[in-house]
């Protein structure tokens, strides 16, 4: 049987043994692997990860800081726990007459009953690249986890200035942790989730893992997905902030959370002798007046019209303007008296009203237009000055 178990037997447990069946487990990449990676923290909780950095220290030569690790080999041979408990000093090759190249700072474990190396240790090495006029760092050997990447300028060397520290190092630490912690990772980090569940943050962002990708957390209870953080909804009544305002997914688009208001002018003049209400006005261009609006999820939407009017040589007569409601050109809400501002005098007077229309279609896209009467066939009612405002009640 290939059944290991850790202090079990009398006698013979194996190195193997015991790296395979530790229960201190990390974090996992498959049910018998943990991932590779350096334990976060720092001394004073200002780092991520505080293990294992890489400092410049004389001209071609660098400090390696005190940290702890684990490597995983293959699934058989387990997972290597690694401390390095006081800094180590790592000198550099100078560099190529002509061209830069990019060394790799690993930890790297060697194992000959694995590897044939006739080596069995762990170590902090440097791997030279290759000079060329577009550098690429070494490929990270099996058991090895990759530390920085230093880049190695052409005819670098103590006498010339060496390497600019400044400038040099790229950091490709990674982290893991307890199974079950959360796992600091940098942005951008593709690597997919071992269970449904899973957390890490992603460079501050809290993410979990929902068995296909990486979930922004605030996403999975219903909170506002940050901005820039989603292009498609993943459920119905889902919101996101943009930087120009809150949205909400209807399950195929992103509509704005709180429509409108939404508002319509116009500063002709025009009349009407019609005793019926009409949406066209005489003597003005750019009539119809109208405006459109998502209904909000309660269906229900103030509406706000007015105009400075007049009913030309009587004040007997009356002038009336409202508007009409349509959804898909079908009206919803019809012209009405009782939902009009009213004017009745030859002098020119500002008159508005608001009335309130319930039972829209939630996120449906409608038009309000406005309308306009007379109270006579024999008198013009002149109506400048237009507008139709649509307000969203929540």
């Amino acid at each position: 049987m290939n059944l290991r178990s850790g202090w079990l037997t009398p006698s013979g447990q194996t190195r193997e043994d015991t790296r395979v069946t530790q229960l201190g487990a990390l974090t996992p990449e498959s049910p018998v692997r943990t991932r590779s990676g350096i334990l976060p923290g720092s001394a004073n909780g200002q780092f991520r990860i505080a293990g294992f950095t890489v400092s410049g220290a004389a001209a071609m030569t660098a400090t390696v800081f005190p940290g702890r690790a684990v490597v995983q080999g293959m699934d058989g041979q387990g997972a290597y726990p690694l401390a390095l408990t006081q800094p180590v000093t790592l000198t550099f090759a100078d560099g190529d007459a002509q061209h830069d190249r990019i060394d790799l700072v690993c930890l790297r474990v060697q194992d000959d009953a694995y590897d044939g190396t006739g080596t069995t240790a762990a170590s902090v090495e440097v791997l030279a690249g290759t000079p060329d006029p577009s550098p690429q760092a070494p490929a990270v050997p099996a058991t090895a986890l990759p530390l920085y990447e230093v880049r190695v300028p052409a005819e670098a060397a103590a006498g010339t200035g060496g390497i600019d520290w400044t400038t040099a190092l790229t950091d490709r630490r990674t982290a893991t942790v307890a199974l079950g912690g959360i796992l600091p990772v940098p942005g951008g980090d593709s690597d997919a989730g071992a269970y449904p569940g899973q957390y890490r943050d992603a460079s501050g962002v809290l993410e979990r893992w929902d068995g296909t990708q990486w979930v922004g957390y605030a996403r999975g209870l219903g909170g506002i997905a940050p901005s820039g953080a989603l292009g498609k909804g993943q459920y119905t009544g889902q919101y996101r902030d943009t930087p120009a305002r809150l949205e909400r997914w209807d399950g195929a688009l992103w509509r704005p959370a709180v429509p409108g208001p939404a508002f319509q002018i116009s500063n002709d003049a025009g009349y009407t002798a019609s005793t019926t209400f009409v949406e066209s006005l005489l003597d003005t261009p750019g009539s119809p007046l109208s405006v459109t609006f998502t209904a909000p999820p309660s269906g229900a939407v103030l509406v706000t019209v007015g105009a400075r009017m007049l009913t030309s040589g009587t004040s007997d007569t009356y002038g009336f303007i409202t508007a009409v409601i349509r959804r898909d050109g079908t009206v919803v809400t019809p012209a009405h008296d009782d939902r009009s501002a009213i004017n009745t005098s030859p002098r020119s007077t500002s008159c508005s009203t608001t009335f309130r229309v319930t039972g829209l279609t939630a996120g449906a896209v409608h038009t309000a237009t406005l309308a306009y009467r007379s109270d006579a066939t024999t008198v013009n009612a002149w109506f400048d000055n237009r507008f139709v405002r649509v307000d969203p009640l929540l």
